[in-house]
């Protein structure tokens, strides 16, 4: 399953929930820039995606807005939309930022997530459990990027959710760079059991720590490969 399946699964039929085609291919492209899908460097027809994804020209070209805005897409003039590069010398910046946010939202989301949050964060927990070593890489990335994703939801900061979001968009994109050379990562993906559970049980202290354990991890791991 992908994450704009298990996102769009997630709708809880409220009008806010709603999206529009534009919020559709927006996800869509979204997930296949960041999971490299699209490689980096690559060009992006407007026309050509709007048929592949079978929506109109409009919907496509604001979603590549906002991903122009997301630093995901960039768009020269005369020349085209292009998949933007993974820059190595983004990991430093990155992980400062992150390890400042990212025990701020999982201590948050340990204080205050409402009920329903906990419940879908339980079902990650034990659905992280059944990982299994040999399992396909990109799915289990697949795993990480949702886990993430639903700690910052439950945070109940969509400021902090947006940044958060964006920040282990850029952070998804350098792991799968390495991928086929990191060990681990199932390993690395079920460390979030500990964390979720931490969250749970609205233990803020230990969710912080495990957080910034994971994104140091995290850095140290690619910062191995260089």
């Amino acid at each position: 399953m992908t994450l704009t399946e298990l996102s769009f699964g997630e709708s809880d039929g409220s009008p806010a929930a709603a999206e529009t085609n534009a919020d559709r291919a927006y996800d869509i492209v979204r997930e296949r820039l960041v999971m490299l899908d699209i490689r980096p460097g690559e060009p992006i027809n407007d026309d050509r995606l709007a048929a592949k994804l079978g929506f109109g020209r409009t919907p496509v070209r604001e979603a590549l807005k906002r991903l122009e805005r997301d630093r995901l897409v960039v768009a020269y003039p005369r020349r085209g939309t292009f998949a933007a590069a993974v820059d190595m010398t983004d990991l430093a910046d990155i992980s400062e930022i992150r390890k400042l946010l990212e025990p701020t939202a999982a201590a948050r989301a340990a204080r205050i997530a409402a009920p329903d949050a906990r419940t879908r964060l339980t079902a990650l927990s034990r659905a992280i459990a059944g990982i299994e070593d040999t399992d396909d890489p990109r799915e289990i990335l697949r795993h990480d990027v949702h886990v993430h994703r639903e700690i910052y939801r439950a945070s109940g900061n969509p400021h902090l959710e947006q940044i958060l979001v964006g920040l282990d968009a850029h952070a998804t994109r350098i792991w799968c760079l390495f991928l086929d050379r990191l060990p681990g990562v199932a390993g690395h993906v079920r460390e979030h059991i500990e964390l979720l559970e931490a969250i749970v049980g609205g233990d803020e202290g230990t969710a912080a720590a495990l957080t910034m354990a994971h994104v140091c991890g995290f850095e140290a791991a690619i910062r191995a490969l260089l």
